[in-house]
């Protein structure tokens, strides 16, 4: 089991979880992932949030993507994996969180979405993708791709 999966678990108990989209196009090699920066600290990350009370993980990470990355698709109902990370709270607290990740089919780049003014969207190779992401569970996930 890769360890960014085994982490998530030793923590799924206590942490509040979050979804996220592992937004690909292509296959093979020509498949490619679409990073975002995040809007405080401007870090490549894959469209991630809470989820909605009542609302499916899949249909909350299509929402992500669509929100945070102006991407249009569709997320696979069941998660590929997971991963851990320390979630910067308003206040400066932190508090661990697990995120489910799905994988997420790209059928069209937008032009204009929510959150466009607030964050950078790059296509990358998933081995470069993983070299730039800071959360070593999602590092493990993007290099998988490799061959998908």
């Amino acid at each position: 089991m890769p360890d960014g999966l085994v982490q998530a678990q030793a923590i799924q108990a206590r942490a509040p979880r979050q979804s996220a989209a592992l937004p690909i196009l292509g296959a093979g090699g020509a498949l490619r992932v679409v990073l975002i920066t995040s809007r405080e600290t401007r870090r490549w990350v894959i469209p991630k949030g809470w989820i909605e009370p009542r609302e499916a993980p899949s249909r909350s990470a299509a929402r992500e993507a669509f929100e945070e990355a102006g991407l249009a698709g569709e997320a696979e109902a069941d998660p590929i994996g997971s991963y851990a990370y320390a979630k910067r709270l308003a206040g400066g607290a932190v508090r661990p969180t697990e995120v489910l990740v799905f994988r997420y089919r790209v059928a069209r780049l937008l032009h204009d979405w929510p959150e466009k003014r607030e964050r950078e969207r790059k296509l990358f190779t998933p081995e470069a993708a993983a070299g730039l992401v800071k959360e070593p569970g999602l590092a493990e996930l993007l290099r998988s791709l490799r061959g998908a």
